[in-house]
């Protein structure tokens, strides 16, 4: 669900704002940021792009197969 990269790419961008002179604490910025990040986004109960397709393309076919059948009931009446 949560891509590692991407998660990984903002916390080095995250960790990089940090001045030189506090280089030492980068990597442990950039892991408590990233640990931050991933807890956050768990929360928010998100679902990726594929899983969000696939219910699309389920509620279409749902869609059709009901309009199918309103369609058969309105013709018996």
């Amino acid at each position: 669900m949560i891509n590692n990269q991407n998660l990984n790419d903002l916390a080095d961008k995250l960790s990089s704002a940090i001045p030189d002179n506090f280089k030492t604490l980068q990597s442990d910025v950039k892991s408590n940021m990233k640990a931050i990040l991933e807890s956050s986004l768990r929360q928010m109960n998100l679902v990726s792009r594929e899983e969000f397709d696939v219910q699309t393309a389920l509620l279409e076919r749902t869609l059709k197969q009901l309009k199918d059948l309103e369609k058969k009931v309105e013709d018996l009446e």
